[in-house]
């Protein structure tokens, strides 16, 4: 069984990870994955004051990637990607780096409410229908402005650090905007990211249903998606690969048949 973790971190480009590319390697093997990719932080003019997430040196990262790349052993494919933090006003720069790297795979994230990062609290001052109204516009934006990704990640972000433990993110909670964000990764041909460290949070705190909502998920089925992504969103040694037995079968009683890898900014399919 393929088990592929698109979505991971390094404390050597990304400051809030911890765990260096030894430590990457091994947690992965140890986790059983088949396929794990880095995608450092990349976050172009960043806001937010408490937030030391910025940017890194591109060819230093190339560089380091290759190799870890020869190092690493033959039972785990490796591969290189970045997360980009969006702004309106980022989105020419962010196409731009897209395209300066050899990257397997690219990652596009909102991390901001109202210029700060939703991880410090941001946005839960606003009612439930407004936040989540707001921050599913604000990626369907991101996914417009933007060209040259192939993942939107987590789109639950914006509900991840949430005090409200029996909050959760509803296709109800804002129907049209969720269908304008599923339209423009549908037309685009981007993949939509399960993010199984969202997921993760949500079960310290909560002991309600866990996973995606299942009419969101099936609604993203029915208007013609398809590229769908696991990743665990990892920056410690302990999360690699976190509930995805458990996402993958619930995916699958949904009516998911395939799931995505990148390699080469092409996506790669395996069965459930």
């Amino acid at each position: 069984m393929i088990l592929a973790d698109m979505h991971n971190h390094t404390s050597h480009f990304s400051p809030d990870a911890r765990m260096d590319i030894n430590g990457f390697i091994s947690a992965a093997r140890s986790r059983g994955l088949s396929i794990a990719c880095i995608t450092e932080h990349y976050e172009y003019d960043n806001p937010d004051p408490e937030d030391d997430i910025t940017t890194f040196d591109i060819d230093s990262y190339v560089k380091s990637f290759n190799e870890w790349k020869i190092n690493c052993p033959g039972d785990l494919k490796l591969l290189m990607g970045i997360e980009f933090g969006y702004q309106t006003h980022t989105a020419q720069t962010i196409d731009g780096i897209s395209l300066s790297a050899p990257f397997d795979a690219v990652i596009l994230s909102n991390h901001l409410f109202g210029n700060r990062d939703v991880y410090y609290g941001s946005g839960y001052s606003l009612p439930k229908i407004e936040r989540h109204t707001q921050y599913i516009d604000k990626m369907t934006e991101m996914c417009t402005n933007c060209s040259n990704f192939d993942i939107a990640g987590h789109f639950d972000y914006i509900n991840r650090y949430n005090p409200d433990p029996d909050e959760r993110l509803l296709y109800s909670d804002c129907p049209g905007s969720f269908d304008r964000f599923f339209e423009v990764l549908i037309s685009k041909e981007k993949c939509l990211e399960i993010n199984t460290r969202s997921i993760y949070k949500l079960s310290l705190k909560s002991d309600h249903d866990l996973m995606p909502d299942e009419r969101l998920i099936r609604r993203y089925l029915a208007m013609g998606g398809r590229l769908i992504s696991l990743g665990s969103d990892s920056h410690t040694p302990d999360t690699f690969g976190i509930l995805f037995e458990e996402t993958g079968e619930y995916l699958k009683s949904l009516g998911v048949r395939e799931l995505f890898y990148y390699e080469g900014r092409k996506p790669v399919g395996y069965g459930i």
